[in-house]
């Protein structure tokens, strides 16, 4: 199992499953087995920081890109509720992600502000180096900056 691993991972997959449904304990991988469920954490925090730091991007479009907000506002709104409703769904699924959000909080806006200015050739000064609004105002469906 520990090669099939290496050379298929979905088959992998398969057949871990089989074997923990027939009980068939001896011949489950363990050790790949157990590195891939202490993984699973680690995956929701990357995809929750992707999330948050795409979120603040698109946040500081609206609020700074003037020459493009007019052309790109419904879609950059869309993505917004896309956004935020995925980060929901993740805090749903597991709660004890809430702590996690609000340690990387800053983090991420300064990733986004770093993203944003490349993105759009705005001078770095116009962006606040400090988030540009809560936590809860930037998951709440309706606020805008």
């Amino acid at each position: 199992m520990a090669i099939l691993y290496d050379a298929d991972y979905n088959k992998w997959v398969e057949e871990t499953v089989k074997q923990l449904q027939k009980k068939d304990y001896a011949a489950v991988d363990w050790d790949n087995l157990i590195e891939e469920v202490a993984d699973l954490s680690g995956r929701e925090r990357d995809k929750l920081e992707s999330l948050l730091t795409v979120l603040f991007e698109h946040l500081l479009m609206i609020a700074y890109w003037e020459s493009e907000r007019d052309y790109n506002l419904r879609g950059w709104l869309g993505e917004i509720q896309n956004f935020r409703i995925q980060i929901r769904r993740l805090l749903k699924k597991s709660p004890s992600l809430k702590s996690y959000l609000v340690f990387i909080f800053d983090e991420c806006y300064l990733d986004a502000r770093k993203i944003t200015i490349k993105k759009t050739g705005l001078n770095s000064e116009i962006f606040p180096l400090s988030p540009i609004a809560t936590l809860d105002e930037i998951l709440e469906d309706d606020w805008l900056p």
